[in-house]
């Protein structure tokens, strides 16, 4: 099942096209970003390590077909936002095997799912606000899947096709409050703790990218996503057999091993091979 509109029948039909295609027909970036007007989204183009970035804005949104609005600024003069504004955030837990011993257990045979508020998330630049309640706050550096139309019961051959793209994102977890609650909400739940961007890159394969994870420019993870108990169209099937995706859901797909704590003043940065990095600061609230 998977449709934009109604109560469709579970079984595929016809092919899907990717939503994208219909507006741009490459490989794009997709940034939310505001300009000191209302947030919109933009592609951007050019080169970011050559300083010729820009972004153009489009209209309406791009889960579908889109056109360009003719606004165009450089990617400097604009502050970028959380790439997408989610109904649900998805996760994982012990998603890697390294993470998981680290952690005092080893892999789960079928994927350990979570959820992140909403209200959790937060975009690149943004601080990740220390909670007063908490004695530890710890960073878990991740790639995550962005949807791209809404789907259910997604069979995992077909799992990449409702995939808009993928983005950075630090699963922030508070430790303490997770192993003195004995399940993760409010641990992972708090506001600020779910960052995501810097932008969507629609075009990449999941299967072997690296991911790393710094605190003030020290590497503390360094891995690559083969090393997935549960690679990203098993996760994609799996929860979309419990419940429907909506286009902008994201879906984190798990930390490797180097997990810490984090202390006010510091910055996390979290670096997806193909799509960029996602810096926070560090505040106490």
């Amino acid at each position: 099942m998977w449709t934009d509109s109604g109560a469709p029948p579970r079984v595929l039909a016809n092919p899907i096209t990717v939503p994208l295609a219909a507006g741009y027909g490459r490989r794009v970036r997709i940034a939310r970003f505001t300009d000191g007007s209302e947030p919109g989204f933009g592609v951007v183009e050019g080169s970011v390590e050559e300083g010729t970035a820009e972004v153009a804005g489009i209209a309406p949104h791009p889960f579908g077909a889109f056109s360009f609005t003719g606004v165009r600024r450089p990617l400097g003069d604009v502050r970028l936002l959380a790439p997408v504004l989610p109904s649900k955030v998805l996760c994982v837990g012990k998603n890697y095997a390294d993470h998981a011993r680290e952690m005092g257990g080893e892999a789960p045979a079928r994927p350990v799912l979570f959820l992140k508020p909403s209200t959790s998330v937060a975009g690149p630049g943004d601080p990740i606000v220390l909670p007063p309640d908490s004695e530890r706050v710890d960073y878990e550096g991740e790639l995550a899947v962005v949807i791209g139309r809404l789907c259910r019961d997604v069979p995992v051959e077909r799992a990449l096709e409702v995939v808009l793209g993928y983005t950075c994102a630090n699963d922030v977890t508070a430790r303490d409050q997770q192993a003195a609650d004995g399940q993760w909400t409010r641990a992972k739940g708090h506001d600020t703790f779910c960052p995501i961007g810097p932008w969507i890159e629609t075009e990449l394969d999941p299967a072997d990218l690296a991911l790393r994870t710094t605190v003030d420019g020290e590497l503390r993870q360094n891995s690559r996503t083969k090393l997935l108990v549960h690679d990203v169209p098993t996760l994609i099937a799996y929860m979309s057999a419990a419940m429907t995706l909506l286009p902008g859901d994201v879906l984190l797909t798990g930390t490797p091993s180097g997990v810490g704590p984090l202390r006010a003043g510091q910055t996390a940065a979290v670096t997806v091979e193909g799509v960029g990095t996602l810096t926070n600061p560090v505040t106490a609230r």
